[in-house]
């Protein structure tokens, strides 16, 4: 089945979600153009990110991937000077949104990266918790290359991800790498060969959705919000573990221990 995404009943689907059991495939369809992102793209992004993050009981994990030979290669340069100050504001506001849902949102995210991720398609494959990337993937923080800072979370992320020395090379010289290197800079969590990236994305995601929901969730809030220095960390232990202590995947889990058996977690 086939859901898609537009903001016009004769426009072309700017986004796709498919399904594979419980995990949403979410795919940025805009191949003509490398599914760089305009307005309308990123307005559809960020309504159907946040209902399968926070609305959707169906899936328990989401790969975001980009039709035909890319992934995303960023923002909609001819959109880009025809924007008031005032509307750039907006734009960039939607694109923390998704940025934030899947950050700190309920459910495991996982990008499938084939050919580019230049600019916001970068920054949109490392908000996710799990990269994978085609050995000939390219990836460019390229915002320098048009004068322009880093953006869509990519300030906070890409240190995160591969520490700051490298992400100032990166952000900085606008530095192209392919997706072997980004195995070895930590920037790709699992390297493989080229149209294998969203079957083994699939997989990847199906493991992360038969982790237990809520701790899940929790785990996920206390990494981008809860961990940023040794007090906040262990307060945050101290805030959320007793939380799942009472949940019942926690006593599933306990039960399964002792029976020799599988814990099936339901989020409870």
């Amino acid at each position: 089945m086939s859901e898609k995404y537009t903001d016009s009943n004769t426009a072309p689907a700017l986004i796709e979600v498919t399904r594979e059991g419980s995990v949403a495939i979410v795919t940025l369809n805009n191949p003509g153009r490398r599914n760089a992102m305009g307005r309308q793209m990123r307005h559809l992004l960020r309504d159907t990110m946040h209902r399968l993050i926070a609305a959707d009981p169906e899936s328990r994990a989401i790969v975001l991937t980009g039709a035909g030979e890319h992934f995303c290669a960023g923002a909609d340069i001819s959109e880009m000077t025809q924007r008031s100050i005032l509307q750039s504001r907006e734009i960039l506001a939607e694109s923390c949104v998704v940025v934030r849902d899947m950050l700190a949102g309920a459910k495991p995210v996982v990008a499938a990266v084939e050919g580019v991720a230049f600019g916001a398609g970068l920054s949109l494959a490392v908000a996710t918790d799990y990269v994978v990337a085609a050995s000939n993937a390219r990836f460019c923080a390229a915002f320098m290359r048009v004068g322009l800072i880093p953006d869509t979370g990519i300030l906070w992320t890409l240190p995160e991800k591969i520490g700051m020395a490298r992400a100032r090379e990166m952000l900085t010289l606008a530095m192209e790498i392919d997706g072997l290197k980004a195995g070895e800079f930590g920037l790709a969590n699992q390297v493989v060969e080229p149209g294998a990236t969203l079957a083994a994305a699939i997989e990847v995601a199906r493991g992360l959705g038969e982790q237990p929901p809520l701790g899940v969730a929790l785990l996920k809030a206390a990494l981008t919000e809860g961990a940023n220095t040794m007090e906040l960390a262990l307060r945050t232990e101290i805030d959320y573990q007793p939380v799942l202590r009472l949940s019942k995947d926690h006593h599933v889990a306990c039960q399964a221990f002792f029976d020799k058996t599988t814990p099936v977690f339901t989020g409870q």
